[in-house]
Formats: structure tokens, C-alpha cells, sequence
């Protein structure tokens, strides 16, 4: 089952939880940039805890939010997410996009590991 997709400013959030490991929604709003009000923080934190990706503990009179889905899991969610919308679910569209853009910069070493996931994909689909 997949997560519902996260705004902009839901992304923001779940980074800084990401890198902090739990924090309370006044951490949250000083880590943002061009924050909004503190209220629309908690708000992004309740839509968050709705979507399943953030839970809150309280300790004392605070609550701490903390992520629920790894990392690695939102991302997989998001890349799927991103495929669909913008390569048509198509796979090949985006990795050929990710390629073109990014021709210039990738390196030899990158260029054989991309090469050798490839060949690993091509061993596995036989």
C-alpha cells in the first residue's frame, strides 16, 4: 500500500525529522526556511501523522515527531510516485531523462555502476 504524496512543505518537514530523529513543531518551524506560522506547522505535522508518515511522542508537555516510514521506503513511494505522474509509469522514460540531464557530471565509476545494475536487472528478469 502505497502513502498518499507529500507537498512541498510536507517534504521539508519529513527531511528535518529525517536528519534530527524526532523534534517538537517549534524545532521544526526554526529549521524550516520562510517558515510559516507555528499553527500551520502543527497542522503539516497532523497531515503528516494522518498520511502515516510521522508519529509524536509526548515528553512533558511537548510533543516530539519522529518518522514512521524509513527513508529509503519514502523514497521508493516518491520515485514511484514521480515516474507515474511525469514517464508515464515508465521506468526507462525517467532513467533516460536522469541520463540526458545528467550526462556531463556523471563520472566513469557512476556510469559503470549503472552498467553493472543493468546487467544485474537484465540476469534477474530471465
Amino acid at each position: 500500500m502505497s502513502t498518499p504524496p507529500l507537498s512541498r512543505r510536507e517534504r521539508e518537514i519529513m527531511d528535518l525529522l529525517y536528519g534530527a530523529g524526532g523534534l517538537t513543531a517549534a524545532e521544526v518551524r526554526e529549521r524550516m526556511t520562510d517558515p510559516p506560522g507555528y499553527s500551520a506547522v502543527r497542522a503539516l505535522l497532523r497531515i503528516l501523522e494522518q498520511k502515516g508518515h510521522v508519529r509524536h511522542d509526548q515528553r512533558g508537555p511537548r510533543y516530539v515527531f519522529s518518522p514512521v516510514v524509513s527513508r529509503a521506503k519514502a523514497r521508493r513511494s516518491a520515485l514511484r510516485a514521480l515516474v507515474h505522474t511525469f514517464f508515464e509509469g515508465s521506468p526507462e522514460q525517467a532513467v533516460a531523462a536522469l541520463i540526458d540531464d545528467s550526462r556531463s557530471t556523471l563520472t566513469a565509476a557512476e556510469l559503470d555502476r549503472l552498467a553493472d545494475l543493468i546487467a544485474s536487472a537484465r540476469k534477474e528478469g530471465r
